[in-house]
């Protein structure tokens, strides 16, 4: 007897009865075409399926389906990378048309509003202002020369000496005594640093002429005192606390340098040449 489902589907192959071999294989073609169908209650019809679209499953899990949905998603990913390509490539266009700095756009303004001054603050023009200011300050330095150590042999001079010279001027006095070890030494290194350093000022005073107590004679010598301006910006007692007894005047120089007093020599700008400052003093 015939159910709802064999009128609306049909009679079923397999109730036929054939002896060809190829009926049967179209019966059980026909079979796997009924499995594929879906069968949906609301309509009361089956509905075939569509593979020509691809929802992350594979309609055909055989070695052919495998490679096809390995080549897919390749070229998936080759296009995603393409894109992401060409995005980086449009930022970074953007960004180089876009990345300017606060000084540029100060620049391209004046040039709008003030041409002449523009021209002014090139950098040609700064980089020669700062020359001829360079050559100014250091021809000073020339002119301010001495070159040796000089001996003070009362307070009043060593007030002067500190008092009234120029304010640019770096004054090293040194409080020696005599039998004292160390100080001999000193005074043979500031002789030789006094000619290699001519623009500051070598001073030597004996600590009994500048009235200090018995203490500072015997504990603080070799003292050195440094003055600008009228002040004392360094302060240093019994050197040979941190030089030894025995020292050359490298030793010292380097002392100095350490602690701010001199100038290394290596710091001396290479816009500016001996014979440029020679020109400038001649003139």
């Amino acid at each position: 007897m015939s159910t709802l489902e064999d009128k609306i589907l049909g009679e079923k192959l397999q109730y036929y009865c054939s002896s060809s071999s190829e009926d049967e294989n179209d019966t059980g073609e026909s079979d796997k075409e009924y499995d594929d169908m879906k069968y949906t209650e609301n309509t009361g019809q089956y509905a075939v399926p569509s593979y020509s679209e691809w929802e992350g499953t594979s309609s055909n899990t055989g070695p052919k389906g495998v490679i096809k949905d390995w080549q897919r998603y390749k070229q998936l990913e080759a296009e995603k990378r393409e894109l992401q390509e060409k995005e980086r490539l449009q930022l970074i266009k953007k960004l180089s048309l876009t990345c300017r700095s606060a000084l540029d756009e100060e620049k391209e303004k004046l040039n709008e509003t003030d041409p002449d001054l523009a021209n002014l603050l090139a950098d040609e023009f700064l980089l020669e202002y700062q020359r001829q200011r360079m050559k100014e300050m250091l021809s000073k330095a020339e002119k301010l020369q001495f070159g040796k150590v000089i001996n003070l042999e009362s307070t009043d001079q060593f007030l002067q000496a500190i008092d009234e010279e120029d304010k640019s001027v770096t004054i090293i006095v040194h409080i020696y005594e005599d039998n004292i070890p160390g100080c001999e030494a000193m005074d043979g290194c500031l002789i030789s640093l006094a000619e290699e350093y001519p623009h500051v000022k070598f001073c030597r005073i004996l600590g009994l002429t500048a009235a200090l107590s018995t203490q500072f004679k015997k504990f603080g010598t070799p003292a050195l005192l440094v003055y600008k301006e009228g002040q004392l910006i360094g302060n240093f007692v019994h050197v040979t606390d941190h030089l030894g007894i025995d020292f050359y005047s490298s030793d010292v120089e380097a002392f100095l340098i350490e602690h701010g007093i001199l100038t290394d020599k290596n710091c001396i700008p290479l816009i500016i040449s001996k014979n440029e400052i020679k020109d400038s003093v001649s003139e």
